[in-house]
């Protein structure tokens, strides 16, 4: 009995210490000056959001001056393909890295998510070799190991660990990638959204988009059986200036790829937006599927025609109705309940008692707000590099309070409910 309570104290801290764990990879970056320009692109290309939504990722990180080469000439697009080839969807520490089985292993890498790379150029050759050094390469046959491990830069262990390499990892022809087809009304119709691609152009709304493009761009396209779905209202009995908000209210005037939609927690702006709360709608995620509330219905997010900063194309599941034109109508008054007449009061013997009718009950205060449990401490430094020592705190934070306190309510009462049996 003593072992069954040991081992269900044990569980439950484990569960709390697992619910704490986060990580923020441009916070552990801009602890090092030396990453700054590396920091700028996973920014600028979004890859940021990406790293932070994965529970288990090592990122390679170049030093400015290695960047500065890396960069230089290339468009944003590039680079994006790039340094998503320096995203390992595994976890290695410099201890694992010395442990690699048979001495070599070829692990998946962010960009072989993409669907840009062909074969298995998305994967990342990483072998032991002689004399403690660990080398980095392509995965595509021929591939020399160009890179090699530096040091350690830190680690929140199995959750994120971030490693500085001597030079970047190139897959064949990564850097020579053709430009990507911006024609927007091409892709549309590719992908399936005739009918939008068609109103975009009757109405001159794909002028908007085009220029818009230019700084970033995000647009979600409805399907052509979207537009047959019952309750989508005929589009011909709007007026021009309703028919231009209904199509600019699928624009995002950023570069937003799915990760930073994951990601998202407040309202989103688009391009109908007029005012602060108008023509704007929410996010929320379940696993990898992604759906967009606008206040009179949802659709979700179906698939990815075109990540290539600035722009993003997805098409969704069904036509997004907003709220400032097609508004859930008012629920109907109540009917008004006839009224019976009063009886007739006997003269010899009037009745002075009356009934008072009560008074409606008013609304109850709000809850008064709780205490928000405080951030889990920094891990312990590694021992595997002084120099990361520093900043070991640095992009660990806290998981939301409700999730600690219904994980601190679940745990204890189990706990209690053994010791106390």
């Amino acid at each position: 009995m003593a072992s069954l309570r040991c081992n269900l104290l044990l569980l439950a801290l484990l569960s709390l210490a697992a619910a704490v764990s986060a990580h923020n990879i441009t916070a552990i970056l801009e602890a090092t000056p030396e990453y700054s320009q590396y920091n700028s692109f996973l920014t600028q290309t979004r890859l940021a959001d990406e790293i932070n939504t994965r529970t288990t990722v090592t990122v390679l990180v170049l030093t400015n001056g290695v960047m500065s080469s890396l960069a230089a000439k290339h468009p944003l697009s590039v680079i994006k393909n790039a340094l998503s080839l320096h995203i390992l969807l595994d976890y290695y520490d410099p201890a694992k890295l010395h442990k690699i089985s048979d001495g070599s292993v070829l692990t998946t890498t962010l960009y072989q998510t993409t669907g840009h790379a062909p074969g298995n150029l998305g994967f990342v050759n990483i072998t032991d070799l002689s004399g403690g050094k660990v080398g980095f390469g392509s995965a595509a046959p021929g591939s020399k190991l160009d890179s090699s491990y530096t040091k350690s830069v830190k680690q929140i262990p199995y959750n994120i660990s971030v490693l500085e390499i001597s030079a970047p990892v190139l897959a064949p022809g990564i850097l020579n990638a053709p430009a990507a087809d911006t024609n927007i009304t091409g892709l549309l119709e590719k992908a399936g959204c005739k009918t939008f691609a068609g109103l975009l152009v009757s109405s001159g709304v794909i002028k908007t988009f085009e220029t818009a493009a230019a700084k970033g761009l995000t647009l979600f396209a409805p399907n052509d059986e979207a537009f047959k779905a019952k309750g989508v209202p005929d589009l011909s009995k709007l007026t021009n200036a309703d028919v231009v908000s209904l199509l600019q209210f699928h624009a995002v005037p950023k570069y937003t790829p799915i990760g930073a939609l994951k990601t998202s927690k407040d309202p989103i702006s688009t391009l109908a937006t007029n005012g602060a709360g108008k023509f704007d709608f929410t996010v929320t995620t379940s696993g990898d599927q992604v759906t967009l509330h606008t206040g009179v219905g949802s659709s979700r997010v179906a698939d990815t025609v075109l990540d290539a900063t600035p722009l993003s194309v997805f098409t969704v599941d069904s036509v997004l109705l907003p709220a400032e034109l097609f508004g859930k109508s008012p629920s109907p008054a109540p009917s008004m309940e006839p009224v019976a007449a009063p009886s007739p009061t006997p003269v010899l013997a009037p009745s002075p008692a009356s009934v008072e009718a009560p008074s409606p009950l008013g609304a109850s205060p709000p809850a008064p707000p709780s205490e928000t449990p405080e951030g889990a401490p920094s891990d312990a430094p590694s021992s595997e590099a002084a120099d990361s020592t520093s900043t070991n705190g640095a992009g660990h934070v806290s998981s939301p309070a409700l999730l600690m306190t219904l994980l601190t309510v679940v745990s204890v009462t189990a706990i209690s409910s053994v010791l106390l049996s």
